[in-house]
């Protein structure tokens, strides 16, 4: 769903995800001060991270609030799925492919360096969500976008609070390999080049499209795939239905989002085949 401004004077919407999200920043803070958990501070480090980048391109490129949030997405995306990237291929050289996937690596293990991006993730959607509510970049009753980040809040918040399922979320990040191409149309098209005809647009979708499929929606269908499987080796509690519950709201996510983006596609070819039309 694209992030539009909205104007209203009882924000009722704006007030729940506002109270939400200074309970989750005072239960990072309880973790971190009264428990001595330092591991959180990557939580706090990547969501002070993403707002330094932030505030540098509202100075140096464009203070327009829809420009600089969705540029740090498509910096986060950057970062998190080339984490990702290295994590992955970092444990196969170290595991072999198939123990890597054992169900009780990806439930109870933890990768190297996982932990730590996971972390740092979680800093980015609290920065993102903060940053929606501050400049109203989100619509409706019940914003989807505001929504989507709250539960993953809760979801990443949840596993680095128990150490479990680690693995599995970062195998879900995956999906920011296909973000980046998301972002960088919306960049795209607000500094102007909308030209579907250029050679750049016309690559940009073909590894849009080609992302979307391979790390949205294989990936995805692989990872319930997995959970469905492995249901019996699950131990009796809130885990697996939290988990397949989550696969199950991604995968409609996914494919909604696909919808969006086949008619972005051909909103985009439209103007191409108006113009020829015209020149017949």
């Amino acid at each position: 769903m694209p992030r539009t401004y909205q104007s209203s004077s009882s924000d009722k919407a704006g007030t729940f995800f506002s109270a939400t999200l200074v309970l989750w920043f005072v239960s990072i803070l309880f973790e971190i001060v009264f428990n001595k958990r330092r591991e959180l501070l990557y939580v706090v480090a990547g969501g002070c991270f993403y707002q330094i980048a932030n505030w540098v391109i509202r100075v140096r490129v464009s203070r327009d609030p829809l420009f600089v949030n969705t540029s740090v997405s498509l910096l986060h995306s950057t970062i998190t799925s080339t984490s990702v990237v290295f994590i992955l291929v970092n444990q196969w050289l170290r595991t072999g492919f198939k123990r890597m996937f054992d169900h009780t690596q990806l439930v109870e293990g933890t990768w190297p360096w996982a932990y730590q991006a996971l972390c740092f993730s979680c800093g980015y959607f609290a920065y993102d969500q903060w940053d929606m509510l501050h400049y109203h970049l989100y619509s409706g009753i019940i914003p989807a976008i505001l929504m989507h980040h709250l539960i993953l809040l809760i979801c990443f918040t949840l596993a680095l609070y128990r150490h479990v399922t680690i693995n599995y979320l970062i195998l879900t990040l995956i999906c920011e390999l296909h973000s980046i191409f998301l972002h960088v149309r919306k960049v795209r098209r607000m500094v102007g080049v909308r030209d579907a005809k250029s050679k750049v647009v016309k690559v940009e979708w073909v590894l849009n499209w080609i992302m979307f499929v391979l790390a949205r929606i294989i990936s995805h269908v692989l990872i319930t795939v997995k959970l469905i499987k492995d249901a019996s080796k699950f131990e009796k509690g809130v885990e697996w239905p939290l988990a397949m519950f989550g696969m199950v709201g991604m995968n409609l996510l996914n494919a909604f989002l696909g919808i969006d983006l086949f008619n972005a596609f051909k909103r985009e070819k439209k103007p191409q085949q108006n113009n020829q039309k015209r020149r017949e």
